[in-house]
């Protein structure tokens, strides 16, 4: 019976390894035994003092185990790792698989867990504010300035019907105010922006304001038209925005009908919003 003739093994496999240590450490010690049996080069220090012992061949086999030493731990590692890999059905583990068994980075001087590094600061791109306030902000002649906490929506529209406020402290009548050349009329106690002025101390400087605004109503027969209706807006206020002696929400546009009363803060001033064609 003949022998059957064995391939060798495929090339990266743990056998073919296997046999290149084994290979590379024969090598090995047939280097290092030329080394230890061939005599010191002239002008050596084993030379000059062949009365003192010669440390080569401690010296060359000690490294020679600690190269081989190394060599081992390495394979095994690389077979570990070939066979994880493989055991998988694949051949890369993937990032779910690094990021599991990653282990915190420890400092080789302390052997605590070094802390994991602050991200870099990204660039911000987003609105600033700055030319917002740069637009809104008004100067006076004395080189003071005021920052508008208002702006007008895109449906602010110039009323069409005139409009008129009715101011009444008590029973006394203190005359009225037209309120139909703009679409906007600011009010509070900073005579500088101050469309509407009040001086009563428990108004904020930007108190409130009353916008004209375009909005779709419905007629009698269910269809839609553009009107443009009077609404009040309480700035964040100190003591608030009052309608009919109910509180207006702040920042929130609050619908007027003629014969509405507004009062402002604590003030004992009335305005009464009232229509010149229905006078």
């Amino acid at each position: 019976m003949e022998p059957s003739s064995r391939s060798p093994p495929p090339k990266g496999s743990s056998y073919s390894r296997r046999d290149e240590d084994k290979n590379r450490d024969r090598w090995r010690d047939d280097r290092d035994r030329r080394r230890r049996d061939s005599p010191p080069p002239r002008g050596s220090r084993d030379n000059r003092y062949p009365d003192k012992p010669r440390p080569r061949d401690d010296y060359y086999s000690s490294r020679r185990d600690d190269r081989r030493e190394r060599d081992r731990r390495d394979d095994r590692r690389d077979d570990r790792r070939d066979d994880r890999r493989y055991r998988d059905g694949r051949g890369d583990r993937g990032d779910d698989y690094r990021r599991r068994s990653r282990s915190p980075r420890r400092d080789s001087r302390s052997g605590s867990a070094a802390p994991d590094p602050k991200p870099a600061n990204k660039p911000n791109f987003g609105n600033s504010g700055l030319l917002a306030a740069a637009t809104n902000t008004v100067k006076a002649s004395d080189g003071t300035s005021t920052v508008l906490k208002y702006n007008e929506p895109p449906e602010a529209r110039k009323p069409i019907q005139s409009w008129r406020l009715f101011v009444f402290k008590g029973k006394e009548d203190l005359g009225s105010l037209q309120i139909s050349k703009q679409s906007c009329y600011l009010v509070g106690r900073d005579q500088l922006v101050a469309d509407i002025p009040i001086d009563h101390p428990s108004c904020s400087k930007q108190h409130a304001a009353i916008q004209y605004r375009q909005v779709q109503d419905k007629d009698e027969w269910g269809a839609s038209k553009p009107v443009v209706k009077p609404f009040i807006i309480d700035l964040e206020s100190t003591n608030g925005t009052f309608v009919n002696d109910k509180p207006v929400p702040a920042s929130r546009y609050y619908e007027l009908k003629p014969s509405d009363v507004i009062k402002f803060g604590q003030s004992t001033r009335e305005y009464v919003l009232l229509n010149e064609d229905d006078v």
